[in-house]
């Protein structure tokens, strides 16, 4: 009987170890992640890769490319000063979102895990990956509203050309 508990509760444990897994990297990547044929920012990631505090690429990216944008000095000083901003406010966000993650680790590794305290963490980290994916939202509605609609355009081809390019050096079909 013992051993069935213990079969159960380490199901549950793994269970919940996937589920937060999961939800990282659905949490770090917005819906639709795949740049093509959707409005400006529709469906482009934010950040790079799955982790967390690459920046905001596509403002990066217009930044790389001012000069075939356009942009002027005044749109220049605003995307560096979105940028920053961005970056400043993920910074303690994902400082604390690591240390929670940690915390929920070391619980796991109770014997039997403290399912109360588990859910508490992973409902806490699940606030800060909100709060994470909320900030890279704003910075990409504020950069886009810095940028012209000819602007915008243009910086939609760019990143689906650059898009193809990697995936057409890796292998992977477009």
């Amino acid at each position: 009987m013992n051993r069935m508990k213990s079969l159960l509760l380490g199901g549950a444990v793994l269970a919940l170890s996937s589920v937060t897994v999961i939800s990282a990297g659905m949490a770090a990547a917005p819906e639709g992640s795949r740049p093509g044929g959707k409005p400006f920012g529709q469906g482009m990631q934010m950040h790079r890769g799955g982790g967390f505090g690459g920046g905001a690429p596509l403002i990066s990216i217009a930044l790389n490319h001012k000069t075939e944008l356009n942009l002027t000095g005044d749109q220049v000083s605003n995307l560096e000063k979105i940028r920053t901003n961005f970056q400043n406010q993920m910074t303690p966000l994902n400082q604390q979102l690591r240390s929670t993650e940690k915390e929920i680790a070391g619980l796991m590794q109770q014997s039997p895990a403290n399912l109360i305290q588990v859910k508490t963490k992973i409902q806490e980290a699940e606030r800060f990956r909100s709060e994470l994916r909320y900030l890279r939202v704003e910075a990409l509605e504020n950069g886009k509203g810095v940028l012209s609609q000819q602007q915008r355009d243009q910086l939609k081809t760019l990143v689906r050309s650059q898009h193809e390019q990697f995936r057409g050096r890796h292998g992977q079909p477009s």
